[in-house]
């Protein structure tokens, strides 16, 4: 691995972070984590709410 200077590295860390890229993607993917949390605790929880008797 190679070694890269600090202020390399921070240089090509803001670059990075002034680029479009995965926002979007990240966006998707959490609000389809929240939905599916949503979906599966509602899916398992109303299962306490029924009477068998």
């Amino acid at each position: 691995m190679e070694h890269v200077p600090h202020p390399a590295w921070l240089a090509e860390a803001v670059t990075a972070a002034e680029q479009p890229g995965s926002g979007n993607l990240l966006r998707v993917v959490l609000v389809v984590m929240v939905l599916g949390s949503v979906l599966t605790a509602w899916f398992l929880l109303r299962g306490y709410k029924r009477k068998d008797d």
